[in-house]
């Protein structure tokens, strides 16, 4: 069985255990950005519905689903509710799987209705300080000091070009990290740097460890300055109202 028919397989068992209907699947993580280790987990995300019934209760439900399975596939869901909730308040890592160039399941036009409110939704301050979080907590916790792991060092990069491109277009930034890579201000040297690691960590297994180039470091240290001396002048443009997430809600928890 391959890895595709072993998530169908787990999702329709999902479906089945739960009494649920899964809308949306798709790959997250260093997958869907296309710099996985050959040893990299499936990390599946996936947003369900329950019966009518399960919404009609005055109590707070488990909005989760999390499983994890043989062949190294970890999948974790979140209810309809929660997620059009987290969609409104411009979650980034619920943006990030509807950008995902690998899609397991999506009904009903589900997920290309929310992508078409991404825009209004989208909150630059949030987003901007998101990615740097991310960034300044993975070089603090992983990449201070000698030796690093390869994959932590992409994290890191792929946030601090997610900064950038926030910063540049006031947009939520693709998932896939070839196209920030690919995007007009990052320069030729940086390509050829990125270019040649990309081409280490192919071969590399995900614990494996080596010193930091000393160009490597010097540049994230910038790009983590950079960000930082920008987050004053962001601001905020969304305009998106639950509104239409309501009626989206609705329209799905009714469709027969």
């Amino acid at each position: 069985m391959s890895v595709e028919q072993s998530i169908s397989a787990a999702l329709a068992a999902i479906e089945s255990q739960y009494d649920v209907r899964v809308l949306f699947a798709a790959e997250s993580g260093s997958r869907a950005w296309g710099f996985a280790s050959p040893d990299s987990d499936y990390d599946v995300r996936f947003i369900y519905v329950h019966r009518l019934d399960w919404y009609l209760g005055i109590g707070d439900a488990r909005d989760v689903i999390e499983a994890m399975l043989p062949g190294e596939l970890d999948l974790s869901g979140w209810e309809l509710r929660k997620t059009l909730r987290q969609f409104l308040r411009c979650n980034l890592a619920l943006n990030e799987w509807l950008g995902s160039p690998i899609v397991y399941r999506d009904r009903d036009e589900f997920a290309h209705t929310l992508r078409r409110l991404i825009v209004p939704a989208f909150r630059t301050p949030a987003a901007h300080h998101h990615y740097l979080s991310l960034a300044k907590r993975k070089f603090l916790e992983t990449l201070a000091q000698d030796p690093v792991r390869l994959k932590d060092v992409f994290y890191a990069s792929r946030a601090l070009l997610a900064c950038r491109w926030v910063r540049r277009t006031d947009s939520q930034p693709p998932t896939e990290f070839g196209a920030l890579v690919a995007a007009p201000d990052v320069t030729e040297s940086e390509r050829t740097m990125i270019h040649d690691l990309l081409a280490a960590k192919a071969l590399a297994q995900e614990s494996d460890r080596a010193a930091l180039a000393p160009l490597v470091r010097t540049w994230l240290e910038n790009e983590l300055d950079m960000a930082a001396a920008a987050v004053e002048s962001l601001r905020s443009h969304n305009s998106l109202t639950a509104a239409p997430l309501d009626e989206l809600m609705r329209a799905v928890i009714l469709k027969p």
